[in-house]
């Protein structure tokens, strides 16, 4: 079994990215082949700036090696290391209905969030499905909000294989629907647009700063609190240590907690957890020639299987040797 997940190199990466992508593509590394990549493509629809892209990618592979990427037990790359994916994405765009395209919640969201309707927003959807498919990825986890672009590729594969035979793998999504929204420090779902976010690494004063600002109610300590189970520091603390957010979701139950002292303990727990990370994080940040090999080489090893999926394409649709 395969298992796919792209990486957006957004920048920082937040406690949103850590429980809603990070900690469960990290936990399935030993649950099947796993294929990681850094989405660096992807991000062309919406940043423009080459150095601040570069930066990102890097960024983003050592936090996710800090926490607990294993380069030994995946492949781990970068998109446009592999640019059979972009050869793929344009006889996979000929098959594409435009319909298929507009109805696309992703593209609807994000012309309403004010970014410009260039040609790489609407056909994002026809490079994720070749990215899912160059890999004959069987499983590939997503939110509910990516489960569509799933079965957009589906509905590609399956056309492709309707047209020129039987060629192509048909994924199937995987929906975290455990996975609870993680709240910002405005109560929000956390997210950047909303500048709520607490990241998962950083300067530690700042971050205490920002975990003493998330908002909470008017009650006072004293009183009583039966809806304990949906403060934001309780359920953020819940995610990184269960047996202690439950205790303290009871001792703001009762009463007598104040929320200062809740949050105080959550810092603690939250700095306590990426204790180890951090460590690591560092180590990486101190070799960055390694860093830059793990994604050479993992891009190597990708780019085997592309290479066997991308001959299979072109040969069922013509376009093999003469």
């Amino acid at each position: 079994m395969r298992i796919l997940t792209g990486i957006q190199p957004t920048g920082t990466l937040h406690l949103g990215n850590y429980f809603g992508a990070m900690r469960p593509a990290i936990e399935q590394q030993t649950q099947g082949e796993a294929f990681y990549f850094v989405a660096d493509f992807h991000s062309m629809t919406s940043l423009f700036d080459p150095k601040q892209r570069l930066m990102n990618v890097l960024g983003v592979a050592i936090d996710f090696m800090a926490c607990g990427l294993d380069p030994q037990k995946c492949v781990f790359f970068r998109q446009s290391d592999v640019s059979e994916v972009t050869e793929l994405t344009w006889i996979l765009s000929t098959l594409t209905p435009v319909g298929l395209l507009e109805r696309c919640h992703s593209y609807k969201d994000k012309l309403a969030k004010g970014l410009e309707a260039n040609h790489g927003l609407f056909s994002y959807p026809v490079l994720m499905a070749a990215d899912i498919l160059l890999y004959d990825s069987n499983i590939v986890p997503v939110g509910k909000d990516q489960k569509q672009h799933v079965e957009v590729t589906r509905d590609i594969a399956i056309k492709f294989n309707n047209t020129y035979g039987k060629t192509l793998v048909i994924p199937e999504p995987q929906i975290q629907e455990t996975v609870a929204v993680i709240p910002g420090t405005d109560g929000q779902k956390m997210s950047k647009s909303y500048n709520n976010t607490i990241n998962i690494f950083g300067e530690e004063k700042a971050i205490r700063k920002k975990i003493m600002s998330i908002q909470m109610d008017s009650r006072t300590p004293e009183e009583p609190k039966p809806d304990a189970e949906k403060n934001s520091v309780i359920i953020l603390m819940k995610l990184l240590d269960p047996s202690v957010g439950k205790e303290y979701e009871e001792k703001l139950r009762i009463g007598g907690l104040g929320y200062g002292n809740l949050k105080k303990a959550f810092f603690e727990v939250y700095w306590n957890y990426f204790e180890g990370a951090r460590k690591k994080r560092e180590d990486l940040l101190n070799n960055l020639d390694y860093v830059r090999g793990v994604l050479k080489e993992g891009a190597d090893k990708a780019r085997v299987i592309a290479d066997e999926v991308l001959k299979r394409v072109k040969v069922a649709s013509g376009l093999g040797s003469l």
